[in-house]
C-alpha cells in the first residue's frame, strides 16, 4: 500500500481523486484549505491546511511515496479575466513550495496539474483551429497569467528530474466537468453554469451567453479524467501529456444539448462578455499510445449526470 497525499483535496477533481484511489486501496491524505464540500471525504487523514506556506507543505509531504497536487487559485473565463495578479502569487506559491517539499522529503513521484491554458493564444483565433500537439506549447505565448503559471511550473517539474532525479508527472487537463463541482459564484465553469442557467430558467424564456456562442471547447467527464492521471503517474512518461478529448463543440451547441435534457423550451440570448480564446482542441495521441487512455464517458451521458446531480441541489430554487 502506497502513502499518497492529495493537495487540493477539498476542489472538484482532488476530492474525486481521492475516492478514486482510496478504491484501488490506497492509504491516502487529504490537504486543503477546505472540506469538500458535498460529501465527507474517505481520506484517511484529511488536513486543513494553506499550501502557500513552505512549512505546511514540508509536513504534508512528509513519509509520503507520491504527490498529487490539484491545488490551485482557478475558476472560470469569469474569474481568469481579472485576477491574473492573484492566481500567479497564489499558484506560484502553492507549486514552488509543494515541489521543493517533495524533492527534499524524498518523495517517490510527484503529480503536476497543467492546462490547456499553456498553448499559444495566436493559434486560439479560430474556432477550429486544428488539434494541439504536446510540443505546439512553443514557442511560448500562453493563455492569461494563469497559463503563464502552469507553463513555468512545467519547466521546473523538467529541470528537477534533470537536475535531481526527482520523478515528476504533468497532465495538461482541458474542461474537465463531473457532479459535485462548483456551478455559482463566479468560479464555476463552462458545464456546470450552463446546466444551473437552465434548470433555473422558466419554461419558454430564455438564457444567456456570453459572445456569439460559436466559440468552441472541448470537455472531458472526471471519471475519465483520473483514469489518465492515475495512468501517467504509474507510467515512465516524464514529458507533459495532453489529457481530454480530441473533438470540440461550440456553446450554442453545448447549450442547446443541455435544454434537450431539460425537456424545456428555451432561447439563447447572447450578451457581452468575457469569451476567452475562439477555440481549442487537444492531440490526444500521446495519452492512447503511452497511457492506453481513451474516453469512455460519451459527453452527452456526462452531461446529464452534471444535469441530475444539480437540479437536486437547485431544487428549492426552481
Amino acid at each position: 500500500m502506497k502513502r499518497i497525499v492529495v493537495l487540493g483535496a477539498g476542489g472538484f477533481i482532488g476530492s474525486h481523486l481521492v475516492k478514486f484511489l482510496k478504491e484501488k486501496g490506497e492509504w491516502v491524505r487529504g490537504v486543503d484549505l477546505k472540506y469538500p464540500k458535498w460529501s465527507k471525504s474517505p481520506a484517511d487523514e484529511f488536513w486543513e491546511m494553506d499550501l502557500r506556506y513552505e512549512g505546511n507543505c514540508l509536513e504534508a509531504t512528509k513519509d509520503i511515496d507520491e504527490v498529487y497536487n490539484l491545488a490551485a487559485d482557478m475558476g472560470g473565463m469569469g474569474f481568469i479575466i481579472g485576477n491574473s495578479s492573484q492566481i500567479i502569487h497564489n499558484n506560484s506559491l502553492v507549486n514552488i513550495n509543494t515541489l521543493e517539499a517533495s524533492r527534499k522529503n524524498k518523495v517517490k513521484r510527484y503529480f503536476f496539474s497543467s492546462s490547456v491554458c499553456v498553448y499559444p493564444v495566436h493559434r486560439l483565433k479560430d474556432i477550429n483551429p486544428g488539434l494541439l500537439k504536446e510540443e505546439d506549447a512553443y514557442p511560448a505565448n500562453p493563455q492569461e497569467g494563469y497559463g503563464w503559471e502552469k507553463l513555468f511550473h512545467e519547466i521546473r517539474c523538467r529541470y528537477l528530474w534533470e537536475e535531481y532525479g526527482f520523478e515528476t508527472r504533468v497532465a495538461r487537463f482541458q474542461n474537465c466537468y463531473g457532479p459535485e463541482g462548483t456551478y455559482e459564484g463566479g468560479r464555476e465553469k463552462v458545464p456546470a453554469a450552463l446546466c444551473r442557467k437552465v434548470i433555473l430558467a422558466k419554461d419558454g424564456t430564455d438564457i444567456e451567453i456570453w459572445g456569439d456562442g460559436e466559440q468552441t471547447r472541448s470537455f472531458m467527464y472526471v471519471d475519465d479524467c483520473l483514469e489518465g492521471v492515475y495512468s501517467l503517474m504509474n507510467s515512465d512518461v516524464r514529458e507533459p501529456v495532453n489529457l481530454g478529448r480530441n473533438k470540440n463543440i461550440s456553446i450554442n451547441d453545448f447549450a442547446k444539448m443541455v435544454i434537450g435534457i431539460s425537456g424545456k423550451t428555451l432561447k439563447i440570448r447572447h450578451i457581452e462578455g468575457p469569451q476567452g480564446i475562439r477555440g481549442r482542441n487537444f492531440d490526444d495521441s500521446k495519452a492512447k499510445k503511452l497511457l492506453n487512455w481513451q474516453e469512455k464517458v460519451p459527453l452527452e451521458v456526462g452531461i446529464e449526470r452534471v444535469y441530475r446531480w444539480l437540479e437536486k441541489q437547485l431544487s428549492s430554487k426552481v
